[in-house]
Order: C-alpha cells, then sequence, then structure tokens
C-alpha cells in the first residue's frame, strides 16, 4: 500500500533538485501532489518526470499574496492540505563585511518569512493528522564562512519547528525538520572537482547524498510511520554533523 494515498500534498520550491525528488517521490506514493516554481519551463520539465498526480503551480512563494492564492486555489480543488512541504529557499555567498541589507532582507525573506506565511495561509486547510516538513539545512549548526546570513535563516527555521510544534499540537498537526548536508544537485555538481573533493572529505561516509536520500526521510515524516515524532530535526548528512 502506498504511504500517502488519499493525501494532499503542497510542495513550495518542488520542481528542481532535492524539491523536484520530493514531489516525484509523494506523487508516486499515492498523494495529490502540487509543486511550485517561479518558472513555467522547470514546471514543464518537473512534470515529465513524475509519475502519478502531480500539479504544477507557477507562483513566487516570497510574497505572501501567492501563499494565499496558492491556499484558495487547492481549496478549491482538492479541499484540504495533509502534507506542507517547505524547500523554498536560496543561499548566496557573503561574507561579514560584504553583506548589504539587500542580501540580509533577500534571504530571510524566502528562507524565513516565507515558511512562517506559507504555513498560516495553509493551516486553515489542515486538520488533525497532517504533517509539515521543512527543508533546513545542517547549515543551522555549522559555522561556514561566508555563509552566516544563510546559517542564521535555517537556524530560524529550526526554532520555528519547536515553537509551531508547541502551538499546534493541540490540532494535531506536526512540524519536523529535515536538516540535508552536501547534496549532488545541479548546483554541486557545476563545483570545481577540488571544491566537491574538499567537501566529500569531511563526510563519514565519504560521499555527497542524493536528492532521492532526502526525498525519502521527507516522506518518512510526512507519512503515518512517524506519528509520534514532533519537533525534530533529521539531519541526511552522511554523519557530517553528529560524528
Amino acid at each position: 500500500m502506498s504511504r500517502l494515498n488519499n493525501k494532499v500534498a503542497l510542495i513550495l520550491g518542488g520542481a528542481k533538485g532535492i524539491g523536484l525528488a520530493i514531489s516525484q517521490r509523494f506523487a508516486s506514493e499515492g498523494a495529490t501532489t502540487w509543486f511550485t516554481s517561479r518558472r513555467n519551463e522547470e514546471l514543464a520539465a518537473a512534470s515529465h518526470t513524475i509519475a502519478g498526480d502531480g500539479r504544477p503551480l507557477r507562483a513566487d512563494v516570497s510574497q505572501i499574496s501567492e501563499l494565499t492564492r496558492i491556499a484558495e486555489l487547492i481549496k478549491t480543488e482538492s479541499g484540504q492540505i495533509d502534507v506542507l512541504v517547505i524547500n523554498a529557499g536560496m543561499s548566496t555567498y557573503s561574507t561579514l563585511d560584504e553583506v548589504t541589507p539587500a542580501h540580509f532582507d533577500t534571504t530571510f525573506g524566502l528562507n524565513v518569512r516565507s515558511p512562517l506565511f506559507a504555513l498560516q495561509a495553509a493551516l486553515p486547510l489542515m486538520k488533525a493528522g497532517a504533517s509539515v516538513v521543512l527543508i533546513g539545512s545542517v547549515a543551522d549548526v555549522l559555522g561556514t564562512q561566508g555563509y552566516g546570513v544563510y546559517g542564521a535563516s535555517k537556524a530560524a527555521l529550526r526554532s520555528f519547528a519547536r515553537t509551531w510544534t508547541r502551538e499546534l499540537s493541540e490540532r494535531g498537526i506536526r512540524i519536523n525538520v529535515v536538516a540535508p548536508g552536501p547534496v549532488d544537485t545541479e548546483m554541486m555538481q557545476a563545483a570545481s572537482e577540488e571544491l566537491r573533493n574538499g567537501i566529500i572529505s569531511a563526510i563519514p561516509l565519504a560521499r555527497m547524498g542524493r536528492p532521492e536520500e532526502v526525498a525519502n526521510a521527507a516522506l518518512f515524516l510526512a507519512s503515518d510511520e512517524s506519528s509520534y515524532i514532533a519537533g525534530a530535526e533529521i539531519c541526511v548528512d552522511g554523519g557530517l554533523t553528529q560524528v
């Protein structure tokens, strides 16, 4: 039996990389899977790879009006949201000396502000048994040079998961975080061999993760198999932050 049969899932940032792997996996597990991107070409390409009920949505999830529109559309078409995955995010290199207000505002706007208002928009469609999966990063505990603002934004997301677990437990809605380490996405594949080797040398399992491995963790937290897990962070990092 598929683990998400009769479930409605919304994946924000679900058309490429880790987000696409999650959209693919959820649809294959029986969920009606709504997934977003700002780019039509990404949505079209992703749709060809999804086996199951995949429903593309063009949206800029940094805008509250867009989050409201998404919720209203899903309410009309599907009636509910059983699983919300917030994957949309950004990471831009900038050292302390170089950080600008625009860099800070853009990063926190998408990585912190957007998840807050995305959940707020989705909540009226969520009932007891629903699951929220936040895609964080092991950067929430690592001090990575040049990524201080990004790391702080992911730490904020981890903190949200704890607070939201307290606030939503009476409604039977679970919040958890998947925190990937280095994952072999298109961005990583474009990096130099020297950089890739340097990253891999720090990972106990001696390789980068695969997007589908992050999707596996997201599926577990989305499904009833994790019904007694709330407010937790699962690190999918090959042991990078664990040993």
